[in-house]
């Protein structure tokens, strides 16, 4: 029996809201160690840090569910929209954690977005994902059409963004930032080969 079998009836058997429940446990828990002392010297920063490490690793999640459905026969389809909002919504809190605990001055928020590279790609992924979470139900899918699946395309270049603004936020010379970003690039580069392949099969051979 193949993995993939066992790993789709344990996804029939869970209801894809656990993945709220979860991401919503997870970011209260990382906020009760910050405010109690348990993320360090410097909680205010790791917090930020923890949630933004925490919305690129959904964000990748979101990315390989299409790849594990066509290589490995693993659906996870139904959890896909879960996975999505919550990678925004950790977006939205490490963004709020910069902006109302870190900075707390809306000229320096103003001015860091303008000025400092790293924060102006952080800013524009966190905007590219916005009218995704706002179009992430079964009301604008279906009014939207083709377009809402368009629209969603959004996703691949956030997803870049953001392991760019990771790797700007590193202190030195660090791997684990390169690694995301290369994973984000071959899963959009699997994509991209399986959609040419696509419109290859379907254009009109030549007479």
């Amino acid at each position: 029996m193949s993995i993939a079998a066992p790993i789709n009836a344990a996804a029939r058997l869970l209801p894809a809201r656990l993945i709220y429940i979860l991401c919503a446990g997870w970011v209260a828990w990382l906020f009760y160690l910050a405010a109690t002392g348990g993320l360090g010297v410097e909680p205010i920063n790791a917090l930020e840090r923890e949630y933004g490490n925490l919305s690129l690793k959904f964000l990748v999640a979101g990315l390989m569910i299409t790849p594990l459905r066509r290589f490995a026969g693993i659906n996870l389809i139904k959890f896909r929209r879960a996975i999505g909002v919550s990678a925004f919504f950790l977006v939205l809190a490490h963004l709020l954690v910069w902006a109302v605990l870190d900075v707390q001055n809306l000229d320096r928020i103003w001015a860091d977005i303008v000025k400092r590279p790293y924060v102006t790609v952080g800013m524009t992924g966190f905007l590219l994902l916005l009218p995704l979470a706002v179009t992430s139900n079964n009301w604008s899918a279906r009014n939207l059409g083709p377009k809402w699946r368009q629209l969603h395309k959004l996703t691949y270049p956030a997803a870049v963004l953001a392991a760019v603004h990771f790797i700007w936020l590193a202190k030195g010379f660090q791997i684990e930032p390169l690694i995301w970003l290369v994973v984000i690039c071959g899963l959009l580069a699997a994509r991209l080969r399986k959609t040419r392949r696509a419109g290859a099969r379907a254009a009109p051979s030549g007479s």
